[in-house]
């Protein structure tokens, strides 16, 4: 049985229904963010799905120098606060640096490492001993096994409160590959497992000066995976993808969310009833 990790009224793991972290890549102004947090919020209240709203003040990790990486902590946190506030809606966000960790925590409720960063040892440690709920994302070049020494870390810091993120395998240059034996080795350690169905569609530097790929498979992987009983879907989502600062090319489009979350909210109930007879 997977280990009950809970944000106020919500349950990651322990056989309840799958949790959506779901929002835009990057916090490209208040006004979008805002719109695209509502509207979800909407869509998952009447469908009864758990929202957790994500999106990012600084993405430190561009393809090129001249990407757009947000508005930065500072402002950017003070957006999250506001929109936290306004919607009475948890805010997961990515921290790529330890000296940041304490003054995110402020305002996240969960606190993301992203994939590339997941062996960082001082920067998990650092999440850790917030106390706060741990969202690490597995990089793409770790087995799945792998996963057990950034669990040893967490736990060595005091903090079990944490969720492992699958977003694909390296596949030959460019590309990613969904393994989804991953969340059934994964869910063996005994923590809750999301599955990233954006970013298991990227295509990492596939543009050259950008990364692309390929966000018509979102809603086959993001099925795929909750039929494997996976404890949450995060997934990047955007009005109008093709004209985002950030990701676009993985981002499903704003329009299309609710269709896709009555698929899976229909394939969770099937596979969590089947598990609990």
């Amino acid at each position: 049985m997977v280990r009950a990790v809970k944000l106020n009224n919500i349950v990651f793991g322990n056989n309840r229904p799958f949790v959506l972290i779901a929002g835009p890549c990057v916090i490209e102004s208040k006004a979008s963010v805002l719109g695209i947090a509502r509207t979800i919020q909407k869509i998952t209240s009447k469908l009864k799905i758990p929202f957790v709203f994500k999106a990012s003040y600084d993405k430190a990790n561009r393809t090129s120098i001249h990407s757009f990486r947000g508005p930065g902590i500072s402002e950017g946190l003070k957006i999250l606060r506001e929109i936290k506030q306004e919607l009475n809606i948890p805010i997961l966000s990515d921290v790529h640096c330890a000296h940041d960790m304490d003054i995110a925590a402020e305002v996240l409720d969960i606190i993301q490492i992203p994939a590339f960063l997941c062996r960082q040892t001082d920067l998990i440690l650092a999440a850790a001993r917030t106390g706060k709920i741990v969202n690490v994302k597995k990089g793409q070049f770790l087995a799945p096994w792998d996963v057990a020494s950034i669990i040893k870390k967490m736990e060595e810091a005091g903090n079990r409160n944490l969720l492992l993120t699958e977003r694909g395998s390296s596949f030959g240059y460019n590309n990613l590959v969904s393994d989804f034996r991953s969340l059934a080795v994964m869910r063996q350690t005994g923590y809750p497992v999301i599955f990233d169905a954006s970013h298991s569609v990227q295509q990492p530097g596939g543009l050259g000066h950008a990364s692309g790929g390929n966000n018509e498979y979102i809603p086959l992987l993001a099925r795929c995976a909750v039929a494997a009983g996976v404890d949450g879907i995060f997934l990047e989502t955007h009005p109008y993808p093709f004209k985002a600062l950030s990701d676009g090319p993985n981002m499903l489009a704003l329009n299309k969310l609710e269709g896709l979350l009555k698929d899976l909210v229909a394939i969770d109930r099937i596979i969590k009833n089947a598990q609990t007879r």
